[in-house]
């Protein structure tokens, strides 16, 4: 007797071969058909000869097939009606709005300060006192040191003593002139040697102010480069004292060419400066009115406040200059923008819903403007409220059925 073939043995390939869904389907099925009688109670059967038993189990088994045949068909008949949708790809979309679109420019420079000098003596001799040290704050006209004079004070006292007898001679020859006592010669020299007087007196005066060193600006000193002592001399070009400024504070920076007319006096502008992690908000005070030829820049002034003085000069610095605003700007990812052979950006819309939640892919040719970080500027190719695919650009076409995810 040849020995019966079970009817699953033929399906199983088959089965296998469809979707996970179907398999498992079909596993829970044949399951329970079995209704617990596995291959030992098979064997045991075909073991017994009891042809009338075999034959009711293999009818049993076909009733259980056609049964099976029936949900496989209704299986089929449901991957087919989804199937209409599984090459539809799925992308995600943002509905595009007006904001405010900002461009920057990046630069960098130094800090730096005009009030940042060296102070010299204007007379030889010997530096008698200091009057100061370093990190003091001074006024403009303060002395900061004295020079030995020389003996030029006590020749200013003789000069001033006798410039003092000449006026009093002056004045006393000048009222019998007008009382039309004495001669006219007695008056005028009378005169010259009160004002030749007067005379020696300034320039004595004026000799002796170079024996102090004084502050030009309001500041702090920053290095006292001699001791009391020490011997000066203009002529040796060795400078005393190092005085800086720090409340006027700035930073220039070499702006290209092309942005002459969007960088002006007045755009905002960021400076960080990096040694100290501050970021400084302030404005463009002066731009230069010439452009360079060796690099076609032009030059740009950025004033730093310094309240509190931890700003210091060489500082460097890294500017972010705004030299473009727009309000109601529409901007989009620049990930989502191709171009064509023709170098024409494009991107794709969501348009429409179609039967079962679908959309349909437009594309569409855009003019871009200026870029800043993840953020393109369209000009011209979108209208506000359309809907922009994002994710899933890449991967579609003109006219193609999408399933946007929600």
């Amino acid at each position: 007797m040849q020995p019966i073939q079970s009817p699953f043995t033929e399906n199983h390939h088959s089965i296998m071969k469809r979707t996970a869904i179907l398999i498992s389907l079909s596993l829970s099925i044949l399951l329970a058909s079995c209704g617990g009688q596995g291959e030992q109670s098979l064997d045991t059967l075909l073991a017994s000869g009891n042809l009338d038993a075999i034959k009711a189990r293999k009818k049993e088994l076909v009733a259980q097939q056609n049964s099976l045949s029936e949900t496989i068909a209704q299986l089929d008949s449901a991957i087919e009606a989804r199937g209409e949708k599984s090459n539809v790809p799925l992308v995600s979309t943002h509905q595009v709005s007006p904001s405010v679109f900002r461009h920057f420019l990046d630069l960098q420079g130094d800090v730096q300060t005009r009030q940042n000098v060296l102070l010299y003596p204007e007379m030889p001799g010997t530096l008698e006192r200091v009057l100061v040290k370093e990190g003091d704050r001074v006024r403009k006209g303060q002395v900061l040191a004295r020079i030995d004079d020389g003996g030029l004070s006590s020749q200013l006292e003789q000069l001033r003593t006798q410039a003092a007898l000449a006026k009093t001679t002056f004045e006393r020859q000048q009222r019998l002139w007008e009382q039309q006592i004495g001669s006219e010669i007695q008056y005028l020299q009378a005169k010259t040697q009160y004002e030749a007087g007067v005379s020696a007196v300034r320039q004595a005066e004026a000799q002796l102010a170079k024996a102090s060193i004084r502050a030009t600006f309001n500041g702090i000193v920053d290095e006292v480069l001699l001791e009391e002592g020490s011997t000066v001399n203009p002529a040796a070009g060795m400078a005393v004292f190092r005085l800086v400024n720090l409340s006027d504070m700035y930073v220039e920076v070499d702006v290209p060419e092309r942005f002459l007319s969007s960088v002006q006096v007045g755009k905002d502008v960021q400076i960080y400066l990096p040694v100290l992690g501050d970021t400084i908000r302030t404005q463009i005070r002066q731009t230069g009115n010439f452009i360079n030829p060796a690099n076609r820049s032009f030059r740009a002034e950025i004033p730093v406040p310094n309240p509190d003085g931890r700003v210091k000069p060489n500082l460097t610095a890294k500017v972010r200059i705004n030299d473009y605003t727009k309000e109601g700007a529409l901007v989009i990812p620049p990930s989502v923008i191709s171009e064509n052979a023709e170098g024409e950006q494009y991107v794709y819309l969501a348009t429409g819903a179609a039967e079962g939640g679908l959309a349909t892919a437009v594309k569409r040719v855009v003019e871009t403007g200026l870029v800043q970080g993840n953020q393109v500027e369209v000009l011209n190719g979108i209208d506000a409220g359309e809907v922009l695919i994002i994710e899933g650009a890449r991967r579609v076409r003109d006219g193609q059925q999408i399933q946007i995810l929600q």
